[in-house]
């Protein structure tokens, strides 16, 4: 019971409101949004749309080279995020090695908050775990580009599926139009850990400014996969 009470202690009140909404709005807005799209349409859903069309285009082609390099092209995005994120979990973690030295410079910035030298490390902690969050997924959607390519590189040639018919194509196109549209929304989970990560920085200032912010960021990410100019553009594509 008095260890129960000291973890409810550890932070203010304000402080546990504020990371109990960033949780909620992050998973609710990711089940949300998944939903929405089926219903909805969303800039992810458009490109997936566009993705299986393309693979119904590799099934007429009997070269597909150019098919291949651009999947594992698309991989490169990921990769780079990958290695950005590394780089950024162990600025991270040097941080938290001298949280200290770091604490007292955060003291001295306008506005932000007065916190003890473990709150302090708990936010780090807490923006470490965003990010290596994020390194699992975008890593996860290299993969998972790797196998899109494989696909592409093992379909059967443009005369067998001309003899097959279109059903083949079909099927041909769900399976290798899926796998590639899996890796861009894994890759999506990655980027919406770094919108968040942002959100999560704010709570170095005050618990308000966190909610604030995680908000703000919800906001910007329904803007932009429902409400966005260029997915008006793609669902005439």
């Amino acid at each position: 019971m008095n260890s129960l009470f000291a973890i409810v202690h550890f932070l203010p009140l304000a402080d546990w409101l504020a990371l109990g909404l960033f949780f909620i709005a992050w998973v609710g807005y990711a089940l949300v949004a998944k939903r929405w799209a089926l219903s909805k349409g969303s800039l992810l859903a458009a490109t997936n749309r566009i993705r299986r069309q393309w693979m119904i285009q590799v099934t007429y082609r009997e070269v597909r080279v150019v098919d291949g390099v651009v999947v594992q092209n698309l991989s490169t995005s990921p990769s780079f995020f990958a290695s950005t994120t590394i780089l950024i979990i162990g600025g991270l973690l040097a941080v938290l090695g001298a949280s200290d030295k770091a604490s007292e410079l955060v003291r001295e910035l306008p506005f932000a908050a007065r916190t003890t030298g473990l709150v302090f490390d708990f936010k780090l902690v807490l923006l470490a775990a965003i990010f290596v969050y994020a390194f699992f997924r975008f890593t996860w959607s290299m993969r998972l580009y790797t196998f899109g390519t494989l696909l592409v590189a093992s379909a059967p040639s443009e005369l067998m599926f001309e003899h097959e018919g279109m059903a083949a194509r079909e099927a041909f196109a769900d399976r290798a139009g899926r796998v590639v549209a899996i890796a861009a929304e894994t890759f999506n989970d990655g980027l919406r850990a770094y919108y968040l990560a942002f959100a999560a920085v704010a709570w170095f200032f005050s618990s308000w400014a966190f909610m604030g912010a995680t908000l703000g960021v919800v906001y910007i990410l329904y803007q932009r996969e429902f409400r966005s100019e260029v997915l008006e553009i793609l669902r005439e594509a």
